[in-house]
Parts: C-alpha cells; structure tokens; sequence
C-alpha cells in the first residue's frame, strides 16, 4: 500500500467521520473510483478500523474538556460524590454502544458483505432526505435532557449505520432531530457517543488482526492524517450547526448518490 493512497484515505476518513456523508462509505467509493485495490479484504479492514482509530484520537483532543468532565462525573460515586445530570449522561453515552455493539457481534460476517457501490449510493441519498426531514422539526430540548431512552434510540442509528452510505453520524442525528434535540445538542451528542463505540469496535476487530511490518508505515500514515482532518471536522461542523441548518449535508449526500448511480449505469467503473 502507497504512503500517498493512506494519507489520502486517512484524510477522507477523517473529514467524513464526523459530517453526516458516511466515512465508511466514502472510504469504499474512494477505492471504487481510484482502482485502490491492492489490499486483501482483511488487510483493508485493518486499514480502516486504523484510519476510525485516528479520527478517534482527533475527536478527543478537540472534545478533551467534555470527556475528562463526563468520565469525571461517572466516575463521582466511586469518589463519593452524587453521581448528578453529568454522571448519568456519561453512562448513558456508553449505553448508546449497546445496540451497535450486538449487531457487530451478531452480524459480522453479514456486514462484511455490505459494501456494494450501488446500495451506498442509494444509501446516502435515503439517509440524507430523512435528515433533512428530521432537521426542520423545531428545537426543543438541550443535552442536559438526555434520557436512556433518547441514548438507546440513538444507538439504533448507530447500529444502522453499520451499513456503509447511512453514516454513524448522519443516522444519529436524523434519531436526536427526531427527538427535539437543538442542532448544537444533538451534534455534541453525537461525536461524544462515537467515541465509545469507535473505541470498541477498533479494540475488537484489532485483537486478532496480523498486519505484516511493511504495512505500519501506510497505516500510521493514514491514522495520523485522519486524526488531524477529524479535529477539523469536528470543529467545523460545530461552528457549522449554530448558525445553520443540516442542508448543505443533504444536498452533497443526494448529488454524490445521484453522481454514484450515474457512473454506474455508464460503465465508466
């Protein structure tokens, strides 16, 4: 694998993890449209659990006061303190795993086979219209309204995204606009409930990995370009949603699906 194809790939994962377009997704139309497919299917998921693993990293440095003050505040009882609106928004954050965390367990050799370019075209434009369903609903409720409920039904989109085109965040988002969340509420919701579940699944599907020495610098590559993109991407699409709307997401989501079917039906890939 060329350094230049990781970084590359590194980057478009790191923009796309916290947009609501599907990381996953895009990583896998990236390879369709540049004919990167020198990796075998299990060095290539490596590849990207390395990549979400990354984006990871980029996540936390830029939430680090949110995640010390959660996991702080979860923590309390252990240190005698009430466990508070804070602590019981921490373990709902980690309850909101438990739905996508079955269904990767469950259905892992299903999802495996979930990568056609025509269903994540499809895909990103379903999600990107219910999103923009979901995103002219009024706002009203704030994070410190969080309730299991809204955690578990969040998690469902979680779980759905799973499927590559529907995205961990979009999905997510669509659930917690559904529920009254603010733009603002329901996207710091959503990167801090990524941070779990991208945790996990990079632990779980690493364990086991056998990556050969000459793969580590293309994979440190691209963890370090997708940790600097993530940042950026969570920074942006925060500044982002205060000011405006989800459309601009919808409309790239629809016009790269509509572009993606259209490829298709010409041969061109």
């Amino acid at each position: 694998m060329e350094i230049l194809h990781a970084i590359v790939l590194g980057i478009v994962q790191g923009l796309s993890e916290f947009l609501p377009i599907s990381s996953s997704g895009h990583l896998e139309l990236t390879r369709w449209l540049f004919g990167w497919d020198d990796l075998s299917p299990e060095l290539e998921t490596s590849f990207d659990v390395a990549v979400h693993l990354g984006t990871l990293l980029g996540a936390i440095a830029y939430l680090r006061a949110d995640v010390v003050r959660y996991l702080l505040a979860g923590f309390g009882p252990l240190r005698g303190q009430p466990l508070g609106t804070d602590g019981r928004i921490a373990w709902f954050l980690v309850a909101s795993a438990v739905p996508a965390g079955i269904t990767g367990v469950l259905l892992k050799d299903q999802i495996a086979d979930l990568d056609s370019i025509a269903v994540i075209a499809i895909m990103l434009i379903v999600f990107g219209l219910l999103l923009l369903v979901a995103d002219r609903l009024p706002e009203r409720r704030t994070l410190d309204e969080f309730t299991l409920r809204d955690a578990l039904l969040m998690g469902v989109g979680q779980a759905l995204a799973l499927q590559p085109g529907v995205s961990r965040s979009g999905a997510t988002l669509t659930v917690s606009r559904f529920v009254g969340f603010g733009r603002d509420a329901a996207a710091r919701l959503v990167f801090l409930m990524s941070l779990p579940i991208i945790a996990g699944a990079g632990v779980f599907s690493l364990a086991d990995a056998d990556i050969p020495g000459d793969f580590w610098p293309p994979f440190l590559w691209g963890m370090a370009a997708s940790a600097v993109t993530g940042w950026v991407a969570v920074w942006g699409t925060l500044r982002l949603v205060r000011s405006h709307t989800f459309r601009p997401f919808v409309i790239y989501r629809v016009g790269a699906g509509l572009a993606v079917l259209a490829i298709l039906a010409t041969n061109w890939r």
